[in-house]
């Protein structure tokens, strides 16, 4: 999702909402803590050089639980965002706690903001050998597995 696309749903919401890739919503006491700019500046496995550069919002959550973040107030939040982000329509990133801090992608379902899982992967795979692979999986019997069949 895009700050452009955040901030049109913002504009059409009464309550704003976080749901977690488990389907569990974070608590509705939640903050926006922080609205930034991360450049990652980095060499893949294969020599090239690249930048990414994301908005990063960081989500929290306290034990003041009659806080609501309004979409007003989110929207203003984007807005005092502006002269750190500029007016490039970035993707955004999510930072929130658990385990340890994970960082997400972000969607909109028409009512709620999902937190999508972010997956690692080799920008250069023809240059490192990574092989082309396909997993094939032995035909499955009706009948219990035994010993030595190959289906277990």
């Amino acid at each position: 999702m895009r700050i452009s696309e955040m901030k049109q749903a913002l504009a059409s919401l009464t309550a704003v909402n976080f749901r977690l890739p488990d389907g569990t919503y974070l608590p509705s006491h939640f903050h926006v803590t922080e609205v930034g700019l991360v450049t990652k500046h980095f060499i893949d496995c294969g020599g090239v050089e690249r930048r990414e550069t994301v908005a990063n919002f960081q989500l929290w959550e306290a034990g003041d639980y009659d806080h609501r973040l309004a979409p007003q107030k989110f929207l203003h939040i984007l807005q005092l965002s502006e002269r750190i982000l500029g007016s490039e329509d970035l993707d955004i990133e999510v930072e929130y706690q658990q385990a340890t801090i994970g960082k997400f992608g972000l969607a909109f379902d028409g009512t709620d903001f999902q937190l999508t899982p972010k997956q690692t992967a080799c920008l250069a795979q023809d240059a490192c050998g990574v092989p082309a692979f396909s997993l094939e999986l032995p035909q499955l019997q009706t009948a219990c597995c035994t010993p030595g069949g190959g289906c277990c």
